[in-house]
């Protein structure tokens, strides 16, 4: 049962490898993007940062596969519940991916500012305490406006001044920053968290389906079992009324025959599984030995004709099928008859089906019989609806010179 229960809950799981292929999914996509904006924007370093953000993509990954082996531990939980869960557990992670995104770009990050300022032909540098300064050729006029460097001192040597653009970062300005950084990362793995949990639910939904089959095909291989161990008592009733009656009229040649035939017919039938197929022409040979039995009741009445195609034989059909037409052939044929009477199992393929007609020239139903369904006919109609649903049917009544039943089935060559 606990072995079960583990398989179930297996079941219930997202693949790992479409869990692992979403995670490197959504990193490239991150990275190419932000290449992207990179290159519109027109930062300076390209090289330089292009090596950094793959190292960050890379243990964003690492922490993307981190979130998922915690969120797996609520698979069985509710929706609502794993959400939760979802939207708590994205938060440190987000927090963790902007910190390693601080500490590997940190030390090009003021590199970057100076090529462009550079490029605009200004100098920006950090002074000792950390301040941010932009250097401005020509000094400060007194008006706080940029010099021109010249006129304002006789040597023309005039000093630079410097603007802070920012001021040396606090420790609120540090968490301000990383809160910043971990906002955008949070979205994008609250996104894939998402994305997880719909991958959970379509597991789940499909190892739901697989159960309800698995409980499907059970209660079928019930319903089946139940329909042929129908037709053994029915059938061993017949035979022992059968073996009674030449054991009181002292015909005991006859009757050990009878012994010896029903040990045959009874090793055969239950070599089989009792909800499985079996071939055809295994089938007509367990109804051969149903009739050598009656033949000893019936030694100058019965006769019996099969005709089986060869290409037919190894079709598929369900074990026992014909068990009852035959017997009923035999009850209103060959018993309600003075004069020979001859049982016919005839086999052929109509228009992509295989039809099998058990048939006798009988004197056909006894007067009084109403020509319906009776408990023998009524239970290979039920067998077949529970194996093959609407794609089989089956038909009864009088034909010229007897009676007739015809089965039609679809043509089974793996059963």
């Amino acid at each position: 049962m606990d072995t079960e229960r583990q398989i179930n809950r297996d079941d219930a799981r997202a693949p790992v490898k479409v869990v692992v292929l979403s995670i490197i999914g959504l990193w490239i996509a991150y990275f190419l993007l932000i290449t992207a904006r990179g290159a519109v924007v027109g930062l300076e370093m390209q090289d330089e940062l292009l090596w950094r953000r793959l190292v960050v993509c890379i243990a964003g990954a690492g922490i993307t596969v981190l979130l998922w082996l915690f969120l797996r531990l609520f698979d069985a939980r509710s929706l609502s519940f794993k959400v939760a869960v979802a939207i708590v557990a994205a938060v440190p992670a987000s927090l963790a991916i902007a910190q390693i995104n601080t500490m590997v770009f940190a030390p090009i990050e003021d590199k970057v500012r100076q090529k462009m300022g550079e490029k605009q032909g200004l100098t920006i540098r950090r002074d000792e305490s950390g301040n941010l300064l932009l250097d401005i050729p020509g000094g400060m006029t007194e008006d706080g406006i940029p010099g021109s460097g010249q006129g304002d001192r006789a040597d023309g040597d005039t000093p630079p001044a410097s603007i802070v653009i920012e001021p040396a970062p606090t420790v609120a300005d540090y968490w301000r920053r990383l809160t910043d950084l971990a906002l955008s990362r949070y979205f994008l793995l609250l996104a894939w968290a998402a994305l997880y949990i719909a991958f959970v639910a379509g597991a789940r939904v499909r190892a739901a389906e697989r159960r309800g089959e698995r409980f499907r095909s059970a209660a079928k291989a019930a319903e089946l079992r139940s329909l042929r161990y129908q037709v053994n008592p029915h059938f061993l009733f017949n035979t022992l009324n059968s073996l009674s009656s030449l054991v009181m009229t002292g015909k005991s040649d006859r009757a050990e025959e009878m012994i010896q035939s029903l040990s045959r017919f009874y090793r055969h039938s239950l070599a089989d599984d009792s909800t499985g197929d079996v071939s055809l022409e295994d089938e007509i040979d367990l109804q051969e030995h149903y009739l050598e039995i009656e033949s000893v009741r019936f030694p100058e009445r019965l006769k019996v004709r099969v005709d089986l195609p060869d290409d037919l034989a190894q079709l598929k059909v369900p074990g026992m099928i014909l068990q009852p037409l035959v017997e009923n052939s035999v009850k209103y044929g060959v018993s309600a008859s003075n004069r020979p009477v001859t049982i016919s199992i005839v086999a052929r393929e109509e228009y992509g089906r295989l039809v099998i007609r058990v048939s006798d020239d009988g004197p056909g139903l006894p007067s009084g019989h109403s020509g319906g369904f009776g408990i023998g006919l009524a239970n290979v109609r039920d067998r077949l609806e529970a194996r093959f649903g609407n794609e089989a049917s089956i038909s009864s009544g009088q034909a010229l010179g007897g009676y007739e039943t015809e089965l039609r089935l679809p043509m089974v060559r793996h059963g």
